[in-house]
C-alpha cells in the first residue's frame, strides 16, 4: 500500500474532521443564545477582511455590530464578545482532540526517528553491539514542571481525553454529547491552584500516559535490541518539579513536598494493583494464583492507607513477581509471560518513586539562610563559624564550609524562609526513606553564580544532620549569558576541590549541570542564548573529561522556540562529539506536555524521537556534526551581532512601557493558572530582572509579535548580506544541523506572528516608532531566513506543521481582535481623570479571558 504524503493525511484526518465536528459544535446553543455560533463565522470573516484592509480592531468590531446586529447596547456588545471568547476556547479544545485522535495516522509510528527505524539502520550498518553498548548507559529524563503555560482545568483535560477517544471511534452521538458538555464546562479557575493541585494534575499524565509509553519502549528495546536479555538500565526515567520547586514560589511548603511524595508513591502502587488484577484473570495456574492473590491484597492495603507505611515493600513486590515468573516458565509453558514481564519492567522502571521529585531554590535564598544560621551560632557561642566569617574570601569560606557537621533543627532560626529551606533538606531524607533514593535525590540551585553557591548548599545539608557521603546530586543552574560564560571556570574550581571530588566519586563521578534556555533567551536574545549554551556545553564537556568527570546536561527547555522548545529532538541530534551526550535531560511543561506527551501514542513517538536523537548523534551522525573552527567563528559573530541588537532593543526607553501598557503582561497574574507569583521580588514597579520568562514570552505571543524568537537574528544576518558574504551563511545552514535547527525554530516563531493585528500601533504617537522597529526586524529576519533556507514561505518544508499552525491561528484570530479592542479601550479609559471603575473591570476581564484560548492554541509550539 502506498503511504500518502503527511499533508494529505493531515487534511483527511484532521482538517476535514475538524470542519465537520466544528459545524456541529457551532449549532449547539450551550449559552441559551443560539445565534452566537451562527455569528462567529461572520465575525471571523469581518476580522480577516478588516485586517487585510488595514483597519484597526475598534473599526473592525464597530463595523461588525453595525452590519450584523440591530442597535445593540454596549452591554449587548460586551455579552456577545464574551460568548465569542467562550466558543473560541472550546474550538481550540475540539481541534486538540481531533489532532490527538489522528496522531498515529498523521505521524508514521515506525518512521524516521522511531526506535524501529533506528534499530534497522544500526543492524544494517552492523552496529547492533554498538547500539546495545550505548543503550546500556544512555538515558532520557523528562522532567514535568508546573510552569503555567496552559490554562485547561482538570475537567476540560478529561473532556479532551474522552473526545479524542470518541473521535478515534467516529462515535458521532457521543461526540455531540461531549461537545455539549464542553460548552457547559467552565474554563475559568476561581482560585489559583496550590502546588499540590498542580502536582495532582500532572500526576494524571504519569498514571495514564507515561506508565504505559515508557514501559512499551523499554519492552521493545528488550525484545528487539537485546533479544529478551535483562537490561540493567531504564533508558527513560521521569522527573517531577511540582511540590519541590521552591524558586520564587512561597506556597511550596515542606508539608506539600511530603504530600506530593506520598501521592507519587501511592499512584505507582495503585497502577501496580490494577495490573495485578488484570494478571489474576490470566494466571489462574497451580501455585501461581495464591501468590497473585497475596500481592493483590497487599497492594490494595498499601494504597488505600496512603498515610501509613505500605503493607508491602518494593523489594517484596519484585521478589514475588520473580517467583511467579519462574513458576510460569518452568511449569506453565510461559503462558502470559509477556504480560507478566511487562509488570516486572514497570516495577523496575518506576519503583516506589514513579518520578524523582527535584528540589529547587535560588542561590540568594541559600546565602541569606546561611547568614541567618551563622549569626545565630555566633551569638549563641557555637564554634562552627569564626567571628570574621562574613569577611573571609570565597576560597576561605569554601574551605570552612567543607569542614562543617552539625544537626540543627528546622526551627533553629525563627525565620520562615530559613525554616522552609531546612525543611526541604530534611524532607529529602524522609522521601528517600519512603520511596527509595530515587524518590528525591537532586537539589537544584537557581541563579548559580559561583562555586561558593554550591558549597553553601553542601554545608546546609551537613548542618542538617547528613553524615558521610551525601546521597544526592547538587545541580547548579546557569541561566544568564554571563553565568553561562562563567560556568566552566566555576565547575573546574569544584572539580579541583578535594572534598567535592570525594562527593562526586560517591556519585559515580557524574556531575549534572542545568542550563536555562528560557531566562537565557530573555537575557540575551535567541541566537546568543542558544550559542552561549552550546559553547558552555563544549567547554564544560572538555573540563569535565579532563578531570575524569562525566557531565550530564539538564536543559531547562520551555514550550515555544523562544524558551528553548521547537523541534527538540532535532536539536539533540545536531550536537557533535565534543558535547557530552550520554544522557538527555529536559524540562517539559504546560502545552508541551499535552501536545507532545498528552496521549500514549504521542508520548511514545516523542520519547522515541529523543532516544533516537541520542543514538543518531552517537552512532551515526556525531562526527559529521562537529563544527569546524571557521563555523564556530561564524556562529560567535552572528551571536554577538544578534546580542548587541537585542541589548539595544531591551535598553530602548519604550521597551518596558510597551510591555506594561500595550501587551497583556499585567494580566497574567489574574488568570489563576499557576501557583507561582508572575514575577520575582516584591517591587511594585516593573523591573526587567524580576520578569519571569513565561509571562515575558507569553506577552509577546499574545501580541502576535513573538520577539524573543527572532529579534536580533535579522540584524546579524543582514550584516553578512551587506558585506557580500551571505553565501558563507548559506553554507553554514546547509552543513551545520545545529545552525539549521536554530533557524528553523526561529521561522516557527515567525510563522505564529501576525503584525497585521497590531499594525494600527504604527501611528501611535508614543509607541509608533518602537512598533515599527520591531516590525522592520521581523521583516528582515523573515526575508533572510527564507533566503538562507531557499524557501518561499515559512515552514515550507514542514507542510503538516504549517497547516496545523494556520488552522490554530485562524481559530483564535477573532479572539485576538477582541483582545486588542479591549486593550485599546483600556488605554483610552486610563487617560480619563476619573474612569468608570466598572467599565475598567469589564474590559480588563475581557483581556484576561482572551489570554486562555490563544495560549492553548499554541500548544504545537514545542
Amino acid at each position: 500500500m502506498i503511504t500518502q504524503p503527511k499533508l494529505t493525511r493531515f487534511n483527511q484526518n484532521i482538517l476535514s474532521k475538524f470542519q465537520i465536528y466544528n459545524s456541529i459544535f457551532i449549532t449547539l446553543p450551550f449559552d441559551n443564545i443560539g445565534h452566537t455560533g451562527v455569528l462567529l463565522p461572520l465575525f471571523k470573516q469581518v476580522c480577516e477582511n478588516g485586517l487585510a484592509q488595514g483597519k484597526n480592531p475598534k473599526e473592525i468590531i464597530d463595523y461588525f455590530f453595525a452590519k450584523y446586529d440591530e442597535n445593540p447596547s454596549e452591554q449587548d456588545k460586551i455579552d456577545l464578545m464574551f460568548r465569542f471568547i467562550q466558543y473560541i476556547e472550546r474550538q481550540v479544545v475540539l481541534f486538540d482532540a481531533v489532532e490527538d485522535a489522528a496522531f498515529p495516522i498523521v505521524n508514521n509510528m515506525d518512521g524516521i526517528g522511531t526506535l524501529r527505524n533506528t534499530k534497522e539502520i544500526a543492524f544494517e550498518q552492523n552496529k547492533k553491539e554498538a547500539l546495545q553498548q550505548y543503550l546500556e548507559d544512555f538515558k532520557v529524563r523528562v522532567v514535568l514542571t508546573a510552569h503555567p503555560t496552559q490554562f485547561y482545568p482538570g475537567s476540560v483535560l478529561g473532556i479532551i481525553t474522552d473526545l479524542t477517544t470518541a473521535i478515534e471511534k467516529n462515535d458521532l452521538t457521543l461526540i455531540k454529547k461531549l461537545l455539549a458538555q464542553l460548552g457547559k464546562t467552565p474554563f475559568l479557575k476561581e482560585r489559583k491552584p496550590s502546588p499540590l493541585d498542580e502536582a495532582i494534575n500532572l500526576t494524571w499524565y504519569l498514571e495514564n500516559v507515561f506508565y504505559y509509553s515508557v514501559s512499551t519502549i523499554f519492552n521493545y528495546l528488550k525484545s528487539n535490541v537485546y533479544d529478551n536479555r535483562f537490561i540493567d538500565n531504564e533508558v527513560i526515567n521521569l522527573g517531577f518539579w511540582p511540590g519541590g520547586d521552591r524558586d520564587g514560589n512561597p506556597f511550596v511548603t515542606t508539608d506539600i513536598t511530603l504530600q506530593v511524595a506520598h501521592r507519587l508513591r501511592n499512584t505507582a502502587i495503585k497502577n501496580y494493583y490494577r495490573d495485578i488484577r488484570k494478571l489474576k484473570r490470566r494466571l489462574t495456574f497451580k501455585n501461581v494464583e495464591p501468590l497473585i492473590s497475596n500481592l493483590e491484597n497487599k497492594l490494595y492495603e498499601s494504597f488505600t492507607n496512603p498515610d501509613e507505611k505500605p503493607t508491602i515493600s518494593l523489594e517484596e513486590i519484585k521478589s514475588e513477581l520473580k517467583k511467579i515468573r519462574e513458576i510460569v516458565i518452568s511449569n506453565h509453558q510461559s503462558l502470559f509471560l509477556q504480560e507478566l514481564e511487562d509488570l516486572i519492567a514497570k516495577v523496575n522502571l518506576f519503583g516506589y518513586h514513579f518520578a524523582s521529585l527535584d528540589i529547587r531554590q535560588d542561590s540568594r535564598i541559600h546565602s541569606s539562610v546561611l547568614k541567618s544560621i551563622v549569626e545565630k551560632m555566633q551569638n549563641s557561642g557555637a564554634k562552627d563559624f569564626p567571628k570574621n566569617y562574613q569577611e573571609l574570601s570565597e576560597e576561605e569560606k569554601i574551605k570552612h564550609l567543607g569542614s562543617l557537621e552539625n544537626n540543627i533543627p528546622v526551627d533553629y532560626v525563627d525565620d520562615e524562609i530559613t525554616q522552609n529551606t531546612l525543611g526541604s533538606i530534611q524532607a529529602m531524607k524522609q522521601i528517600q526513606e519512603w520511596n527509595g533514593e530515587k524518590g528525591s535525590n537532586r537539589y537544584i540551585i537557581s541563579n548559580n553564580q559561583s562555586a561558593l553557591n554550591i558549597f553553601e548548599v553542601f554545608s546546609l545539608f551537613k548542618l542538617s544532620g547528613y553524615t558521610g557521603n551525601l546521597p544526592l546530586d547538587i545541580v547548579p543552574l546557569f541561566e544568564t549569558v554571563n553565568d553561562l560564560t562563567n560556568a566552566p571556570k566555576i565547575m573546574e574550581q569544584l572539580y579541583n576541590n578535594e572534598l567535592y571530588k570525594k562527593h562526586l566519586a560517591s556519585r559515580g563521578n557524574k556531575q549534572t549541570v542545568m542550563l536555562g534556555f528560557s531566562d537565557g533567551t530573555k537575557d540575551g536574545g535567541y541566537l546568543k542564548a542558544n550559542w552561549s549554551i552550546y559553547e558552555a556545553k563544549e567547554n564544560l564537556t572538555r573540563i569535565s573529561r579532563k578531570n575524569n568527570i562525566r557531565v550530564i546536561f539538564f536543559d531547562g527547555r520551555g514550550g515555544p522556540p523562544a524558551r528553548g522548545g521547537g523541534k527538540t529532538h532535532q536539536f539533540y541530534a545536531s550536537l557533535g562529539p565534543d558535547i557530552e551526550s550520554s544522557e538527555i535531560q529536559l524540562t517539559i511543561q504546560g502545552q508541551t506536555i499535552s501536545s507532545n506527551f498528552g496521549t500514549i501514542d504521542s508520548s511514545q513517538f516523542n520519547l522515541e524521537q529523543l532516544v533516537s536523537s541520542g543514538v543518531s548523534n552517537h552512532l551515526f551522525e556525531g562526527a559529521k556534526n562537529r563544527m569546524s573552527d571557521e563555523q564556530k567563528k561564524l556562529m560567535s559573530d552572528l551571536a554577538d551581532l544578534s546580542y548587541q541588537s537585542y541589548v539595544d532593543f531591551k535598553s530602548h526607553p519604550k521597551f518596558l512601557p510597551y510591555l506594561e501598557n500595550i501587551s497583556t503582561l499585567n494580566y497574567y497574574a489574574k488568570t489563576n493558572i499557576g501557583s507561582r507569583p508572575s514575577k520575582r521580588g516584591q517591587s511594585s514597579g516593573l523591573e526587567f530582572s524580576n520578569l519571569r520568562a513565561i509571562p515575558f514570552v507569553g506577552s509577546w505571543s499574545q501580541l502576535k509579535q513573538n520577539v524573543p524568537g527572532f529579534y536580533g537574528v535579522g540584524t546579524a544576518l543582514k550584516k553578512y548580506e551587506n558585506e557580500g558574504r551571505f553565501n558563507e551563511l548559506i553554507d553554514l545552514y546547509n552543513s551545520s544541523k545545529f545552525f539549521k535547527s536554530l533557524i528553523e525554530n526561529s521561522m516557527m516563531s515567525m510563522k505564529k506572528s501576525n503584525f497585521e493585528l497590531t499594525r494600527y500601533m504604527a501611528s501611535d504617537p508614543e509607541f509608533g516608532s518602537f512598533w515599527r522597529m520591531i516590525y522592520e526586524e521581523f521583516e528582515t529576519t523573515k526575508r533572510l531566513c527564507l533566503q538562507l533556507a531557499n524557501q518561499k514561505e515559512l515552514m515550507e518544508n514542514y507542510p503538516e506543521g504549517k497547516a496545523s499552525i494556520d488552522i490554530r491561528e485562524s481559530i483564535v484570530l477573532p479572539l485576538l481582535v477582541i483582545q486588542q479592542y479591549a486593550l485599546m479601550h483600556l488605554q483610552k479609559l486610563k487617560l480619563e481623570s476619573n474612569p468608570d471603575k466598572e467599565e475598567l473591570e469589564t474590559y480588563e476581564t475581557i483581556v484576561t479571558r482572551s489570554l486562555f484560548g490563544n495560549i492553548n492554541a499554541s500548544r504545537n509550539s514545542a
